[in-house]
């Protein structure tokens, strides 16, 4: 994916990936809101290690780029399809979109920086903890 936005002067920033099912249940007792947290009943793409956060970034100078709220925003500006932003961040948002489609992921429609990977489902909730997975490196 980088490779292609390169020639852009664009890269990746990555907010998160794997998250461990004991995050998703802190997570959800803390917000309560299904739309924008996972419920720990069926836990979460990010724990099936199948989602991840980004966005893209100005390799030059190393920040975001605009787009129409920040990481994390629960608010309804931040749904992939919200057309009332800037054209920088429109513009901005669909260039990462049209990549991440393009090497296999779906849009989540609640979160422009969030994405799955086609077929998900298909894979187990994890709960392993982050010094395990260092340990196995």
């Amino acid at each position: 994916m980088e490779e292609e936005l390169r020639p852009l002067g664009y890269g990746l920033k990555i907010y998160d990936g794997y998250r461990p099912y004991r995050v998703t249940v802190l997570f959800y007792e803390t917000y309560h809101d299904s739309n924008f947290v996972a419920s720990p009943y069926s836990g979460s793409r990010h724990n099936r290690g199948c989602a991840v956060d980004l966005t893209l970034i100005d390799l030059h100078t190393g920040k975001e780029l605009t787009m129409p709220t920040g990481y994390d925003s629960f608010t309804a500006e931040a749904a992939a399809n919200y057309a009332d932003a800037s054209p920088a961040a429109l513009q901005n948002r669909k260039l990462l979109q049209e990549v991440m489609l393009k090497h296999g992921f779906l849009i989540y429609p609640s979160e422009w920086w969030h994405f799955d990977f086609a077929g998900w489902k298909n894979y187990p909730v994890m709960d392993i903890p982050f010094e395990e997975l260092k340990a196995r490196l």
